[in-house]
């Protein structure tokens, strides 16, 4: 059949090279980052083993999900802190994810790690973190389940080695709660983190902003960051870095990880 004007003046453009530009204002791309089959473009960091190892295989894949397992851990926790991380350094981003809490969580955890993970940003390189450092010079964007009857809101940011200012003043306390809800282990639930050109970084759970901050810095007073704060110089500022999700000794499950890289 004879191609319509419109199809062969499209065709005849493409042989010459043209490539139609979008829309101005058009929306940043979301970018999948688990593809639901491998762990490729992901790196294991777990204390006690150097960064890429994961003898435990902490981090799997299972029924295409992305899910923290405990299945060969010989039913203890034993510390193993572990995290997984992008393999690319982030500036200005938007990262969106599913997540839900599994069942049960291992007897020699931390009592506060029960129902407890997160997703590290604005982190140092897995390859520089040391091999029996707990957790990443990082902020973080704290996932937690229900653990009793108290509430427990979902969404705080936490501090290992850095500081961010709430409310215009620098926040208190190593972690600071989030306004977000109380969530049943097994439910999914919609996380999504926005860090901005402007400075500020919102945390958002099913849609609603829950914890806001600004002024991502290395805390030179905590001991978790000198050797962050030795690479950084004179500039504490956290600018860019690595995203990784955490295994902190609690089931997890993560699916529909995507990516919108902002410009700045």
């Amino acid at each position: 059949m004879k191609p319509a004007f419109g199809i062969a003046f499209a065709s005849l453009l493409a042989l010459q090279g043209f490539v139609p530009m979008q829309p101005t204002g058009a929306a940043p791309r979301w970018e999948r980052l688990f593809d639901g089959r491998t762990l490729a473009g992901w790196t294991p960091k777990i204390v006690g083993e150097a960064a890429g190892q994961d003898a435990g295989r902490t981090f799997v894949v299972k029924d295409g999900k992305l899910q923290v397992s405990y299945a060969n851990y010989g039913g203890k926790f034993a510390g193993r802190f572990g995290h997984l991380f992008y393999d690319r350094p982030l500036r200005f981003f938007r990262l969106r994810l599913r997540y839900r809490f599994l069942e049960p969580g291992l007897p020699d955890a931390p009592t506060w790690a029960h129902s407890n993970s997160g997703i590290m940003l604005l982190s140092e390189n897995p390859r520089d973190i040391g091999r029996d450092q707990n957790f990443p010079v990082s902020i973080e964007f704290q996932l937690l389940g229900r653990d009793g009857d108290k509430p427990r809101p979902t969404g705080a940011v936490c501090t290992p080695g850095t500081d961010v200012d709430i409310g215009g003043k620098r926040a208190p306390d190593h972690c600071t709660p989030s306004n977000g809800p109380t969530i049943p282990n097994g439910t999914w639930v919609q996380a999504e983190l926005d860090v901005l050109p402007s400075g500020e970084i919102l945390h958002r759970i099913n849609g609603k902003v829950v914890q806001r901050y600004t002024n991502a810095r290395l805390d030179p007073t905590d001991p978790i960051g000198k050797d962050a704060v030795a690479r950084a110089g004179s500039d504490l500022r956290l600018t860019s870095g690595y995203i990784a999700l955490q295994s902190e000794g609690h089931p997890v499950e993560f699916d529909n990880v995507e990516l919108q890289i902002l410009e700045g």
